[in-house]
């Protein structure tokens, strides 16, 4: 049994390293070169994120599919992650964590793109889309479109459940003592509350959720960069000088090589926003849009808002924490940083409100991620077997959640981890395939965003249209 533990997380560790990153940052210059730098739209895409689009087809509004598709990105990496990066990458991490939010803007709309042009309509009204169904109709390869639905169904369980539900139940037990099957308990009955409403009830839940719990962590954020004063400069200084040269006498000699500051960097980086994974583009193409464009700019800003943003004020607010505290340097130096306490150490140096700040926080990010991801596994789930999975597949996830919560499933997370990357291979596989019909809407609708796309969407028996043996 530990020979097979052994085994896969040797296979988690290769193909969350070199694999990932190169198949990912390939993507995303693909994707930045293909779409001629459509980054340059993405302040327009913040604008039209929060402008209804009343003529629009679909199930709930660009804002909603965006906060559900945020809470289910914006999790504990943006705090965790960013601290293991620091912690193993050195500070100059932090810089090319950035950068691959910047470059992975394009890949984000461009999987958007592909999910909301071939998307469908069940025969109940419903919206279903996502490199499943766009891999089918696009491609017309349905194995492909089966396995990255297979995948996703699965993996959600590990990555965007159990492992979510166990970090709000760690930070309950070890800052206010509550036990975890009380904690569980809990996290179960408000999961089940927001799920069960289906995907009108969940985006509702995320409007609300992700701009309070973002603005609450970013302003903590600026309590401790304020506390820490002048080492903020020096920070960034040490960022952007470390990113591209080792640092001898870095945090009192703990010195870190340029590839593994890139590797570690760009893999958190990666990890955090999901760009290239097309978990994102499924909620995407429930959105009320009538165009693929218009709703593809506004879902490319949640990789700016998750990794240029969050991450990077996490970054500098870590790293600036850790050059004005030489008790954490020390810690650095001689190997003893553990990346979870050593964030929950940075909070705590703000006075009376830095540990419960730091707990609710993480607390909120983790249960945003449950609320999204659910809605995706259910997505891929349906995609599958038909509607008649929908109910069983949410009580199994609620049941995960408490399971999750009060179980240490190391192994079953790490087999999730794995699924979870191995998303990425059909989704870019189809992004690279379809980008040519996807730049013929780029260049009909983006000086025409409020166009309507002639086309209409098609409404299927989603049994037979996913049965695999078809």
């Amino acid at each position: 049994m530990q020979g097979f533990v052994d085994a896969i997380g040797a296979i988690d560790g290769w193909l969350w390293g070199l694999p990932l990153i190169v198949v990912l940052l390939g993507t995303h210059l693909f994707c930045t070169i293909r779409t001629g730098f459509i980054q340059k739209y993405t302040f327009r895409g913040i604008k039209l994120s929060v402008t209804p689009d009343p003529e629009g087809d679909g199930e709930v509004s660009q804002f909603g599919a965006l906060s559900t598709a945020l809470a289910a990105t914006v999790g504990t990496g943006n705090i965790v992650g960013v601290a293991t990066a620091i912690v193993n990458g050195g500070p100059g991490a932090v810089f090319w964590m950035w950068i691959t939010g910047v470059f992975g803007i394009a890949t984000k709309y461009m999987e958007t793109a592909m999910s909301v042009k071939y998307r469908e309509q069940t025969e109940d009204g419903r919206m279903l889309g996502g490199a499943m169904v766009a891999l089918e109709r696009g491609l017309h390869a349905k194995w492909l479109g089966v396995t990255f639905a297979v995948l996703g169904a699965i993996a959600g369980f590990g990555i965007g459940d159990a492992t979510q539900a166990n970090s709000i139940s760690a930070a309950l037990v070890q800052n206010y003592g509550v036990n975890k099957y009380v904690g569980g308990a809990i996290i179960a009955f408000f999961v089940a509350i927001v799920i069960l409403g289906g995907v009108k009830s969940i985006t509702k839940v995320c409007e609300k959720l992700v701009p309070f719990m973002a603005v609450f962590y970013i302003i903590g954020c600026i309590i401790l960069q304020v506390i820490n004063g002048g080492a903020v400069g020096t920070a960034i200084v040490l960022i952007f000088k470390s990113a591209f040269s080792v640092q001898a006498g870095v945090w009192g000699g703990a010195g870190y090589a340029v590839a593994g500051t890139i590797r570690y960097g760009c893999a958190r980086g990666l990890f955090s926003n999901e760009s290239g994974m097309g978990s994102a583009p499924i909620v995407a193409a429930s959105a009320k849009t009538r165009n693929p464009v218009r709703q593809s700019l506004v879902s490319m800003t949640g990789t700016f808002w998750d990794t240029v943003v969050i991450c990077a004020i996490t970054g500098i607010t870590l790293v600036s924490t850790i050059c004005a505290n030489p008790d954490l340097q020390q810690q650095l130096l001689t190997g003893d940083a553990n990346t979870t306490l050593l964030t929950f150490q940075a909070f705590a140096m703000i006075p009376v409100i830095g540990k419960p700040l730091i707990t609710i926080g993480l607390a909120l990010f983790a249960f945003s991620t449950i609320l999204g991801w659910s809605y995706y596994g259910e997505r891929c789930a349906e995609y599958l077997c038909g509607p008649k999975i929908i109910i069983p597949y949410k009580v199994l996830w609620i049941i995960m959640s408490f399971v999750g919560a009060t179980v240490a499933l190391d192994t079953v997370w790490t087999v999730a981890d794995i699924l979870n990357g191995l998303m990425v291979v059909p989704n870019v596989i189809g992004v690279w395939i379809l980008s040519g019909k996807l730049m013929q809407d780029v260049h009909t609708y983006v000086n025409d965003i409020d166009k309507v796309d002639p086309t209409p969407i098609p409404v299927v028996n989603i049994k037979s249209a996913a049965d695999p043996m078809d």
